[in-house]
């Protein structure tokens, strides 16, 4: 256990946890901001600090998730593209919802979908090229005139809270002509115009991704998206912002968008972008271009859950290697799975189901990283293929395991390809500690260090996997196990919180 004299003690800082507060399956009866403000509650018992909720910005349709992105200053309120409701309810509700939220102590984190746009109100003609769809440097045809749906009128809207429109000039670039049906990647001409310079360098340049692609080098275009940062704030008092598609578009415009937002709205934001990626060099490198002020979901990670629930007998020793909690872990954002890997989804990373409370526990438990726990393996997948909550329920506990417990110096295990463990030793004011065995394989066991300060404590898993108890010697040590393809996590028996175990 780490010791301060008395003098010099520091409160130990809190160990946070974020939900992604959605899954892709939701049902779109508009009445999921209802069904949070009505969680709230227990998911902070359950030790989630921030939820991560899903785009409230109108869409093209009440049926979409929001990353089909229509109107900015639509929160549910007015009545366009299908009536008022976004998917998740009305702005009212919305806005019962974050104050619920931040009355049990919950922060909430945007999802800001700022690459596209969708559904628009009328077509445009512009001048296009078509594009190699894996060069997009490469142009496959002289210019010509298309009709492309770009422009954005937002009538329902009548100026308020903006009086921006959008037209073909706004944009980079599109997907569809409207005059002859045809379907290819358009980059739209103009003086001065091309794709950003600033996204990453998949298919030659990725700035454009799907719908109508902004275009922020068009002053109009970022100094209204500026604007709308403040109104945001100025409608629902939010602590982070998701940035979704961020290799997608300008760097160099997300940069002075976080200025911007520092300067007129004030410091301290939490902000995370979905940068997926599985090469780690070009993750670091955005994050030491975003200052380290940005923070990315560890998506090479993901990658290893899943290879390794996909491999007989994988080595868990090298579960962390070439991973961004590795090599940043202060920037990165651990997960297991979200709405983009969740299966049938474009980016579907298969977790088998056994290895899922492994990967939560290596997320949940450990001292490095900034942990995500996905909505669908807290409550289930709907949708046509319906899934369970995973880990027979138990993610909860492994959250409140982390709050409670999760503290201290780690003294890793990685000794035993198929069974890795580690201790937390506790700190002065959250004493407790925890050991975490997991395998991969059969039963198994290690001697593990828990401090000379917890000897004589009987200790026993807080997840009622491994029956059992451990007594721990004069020296400090105990011989803990747990079940074969599984993972328990030991605390001593009589620690403060132990009641609220299984109850969540």
């Amino acid at each position: 256990m780490e010791q301060q004299s008395g003098a010099t003690r520091q409160p130990t800082p809190e160990n946070y946890t974020m939900m992604q507060a959605f899954e892709w399956y939701v049902p779109a009866d508009q009445q999921h901001w209802n069904r949070l403000r009505q969680a709230v509650v227990g998911l902070k018992a359950t030790g989630i600090d921030n939820l991560w909720i899903p785009p409230g910005c109108k869409g093209s349709s009440q049926y979409g998730n929001g990353y089909d992105i229509y109107d900015l200053y639509d929160l549910g309120e007015f009545d366009q593209k299908g009536g008022v409701s976004t998917k998740w309810g009305t702005k009212d509700e919305l806005v019962q919802l974050v104050q619920r939220a931040n009355d049990v102590g919950l922060g909430i984190y945007w999802d800001a979908v700022l690459n596209q746009k969708a559904g628009a109100d009328r077509t445009e003609q512009c001048r296009v090229i078509e594009v190699d769809p894996n060069d997009r440097t490469r142009a496959v045809t002289d210019p010509y005139l298309i009709d492309g749906w770009l422009g954005f009128d937002f009538l329902a809207r009548n100026g308020n809270y903006s009086k921006q429109t959008y037209h073909w000039y706004h944009f980079s670039g599109t997907d569809y002509n409207n005059a002859n049906g045809k379907t290819a990647i358009y980059r739209i001409l103009g003086d001065g115009k091309d794709w950003s310079k600033f996204v990453d360098k998949e298919k030659g340049n990725y700035d454009y991704l799907m719908f109508a692609d902004l275009d922020y080098t068009h002053p109009e275009v970022e100094a209204d998206v500026k604007a709308w940062s403040e109104w945001l704030w100025s409608q629902v008092p939010i602590k982070g912002i998701r940035f979704d598609a961020i290799k997608h578009y300008s760097e160099e415009f997300l940069r002075n968008l976080v200025v911007h937002m520092d300067t007129r709205i004030g410091p301290g934001w939490f902000l995370v972008g979905e940068f997926w990626e599985d090469s780690l060099d070009a993750m670091t490198t955005y994050i030491r271009n975003m200052q380290h002020k940005f923070s990315l979901f560890d998506a090479p990670l993901v990658y290893n859950f899943s290879a390794l629930s996909n491999t007989e007998n994988g080595d868990l020793t090298t579960v962390f290697d070439g991973t961004l909690v590795q090599a940043e872990p202060v920037n990165a954002v651990t997960l297991v799975m979200n709405h983009d890997t969740q299966p049938y989804q474009a980016l579907t990373a298969d977790v088998q189901p056994f290895f899922k409370p492994l990967a939560y526990a290596l997320i949940l438990l450990r001292a490095e990283g900034y942990p995500c726990v996905f909505y669908g393996d807290v409550y289930g997948i709907k949708g046509d293929h319906q899934y369970p909550p995973s880990c027979g329920g138990k993610v909860p506990d492994l959250c409140l395991a982390r709050k409670l417990y999760a503290y201290g110096e780690q003294r890793d295990y990685f000794d035993f390809p198929q069974c890795i463990g580690w201790s937390r030793l506790g700190t002065w004011d959250h004493p407790f500690g925890l050991v975490c065995l997991l395998s991969n394989a059969g039963p198994n066991e290690k001697w593990m260090y828990v401090g000379q300060e917890h000897r004589g404590e009987v200790w026993t898993d807080v997840l009622g996997w491994q029956p059992g108890q451990v007594t721990i010697n004069q020296d400090g040590w105990g011989l803990f196990t747990c079940p074969g393809v599984s993972v328990a996590v030991w605390v001593n028996r009589t620690a403060t919180g132990r009641e609220k175990f299984g109850q969540l």
